[in-house]
């Protein structure tokens, strides 16, 4: 698959889980590690996960009557396509006054601006 999906927030903690896990894993493993952080229903779950099916952003096998859930996308692939979403959505596209509006708004400890030195200077 090419084209990344629009995955909604709640879809997005879904398969956090699911990228977590080393092997496929049940709705109800899902439920289970969500609600750590969250009140969603076990349906509500299910549904998210039935949406991210659909969305082709996870796949499935069925073993007697049982669901294992697996990525079909990883997370790094997910998580380029949000951040292009993100800057052509609010800086039209530009790089540039997204940096700058980063840089001016987030304290840095100097071992961030040193990796982003280190960043920038592999680019030339």
């Amino acid at each position: 698959m090419s084209e990344v999906p629009k995955i909604s927030e709640a879809e997005w903690e879904v398969m956090k889980i699911v990228w977590s896990k080393a092997v496929p894993c049940t709705a109800n493993e899902i439920v289970d590690a969500l609600r750590s952080f969250s009140d969603w229903k076990p349906n509500t779950v299910k549904t998210l996960i039935t949406r991210l099916v659909k969305k082709g952003a996870l796949g499935f096998r069925e073993e007697r009557r049982i669901y294992w859930y697996y990525p079909l996308l990883t997370e790094n692939k997910c998580i380029r396509s949000e951040t292009k979403s993100f800057v052509k959505r609010v800086f039209g596209g530009a790089i540039k006054p997204m940096l700058v509006t980063f840089l001016q708004e987030e304290q840095l400890s100097r071992e961030e601006i040193e990796e982003l030195k280190r960043i920038l200077e592999e680019r030339k």
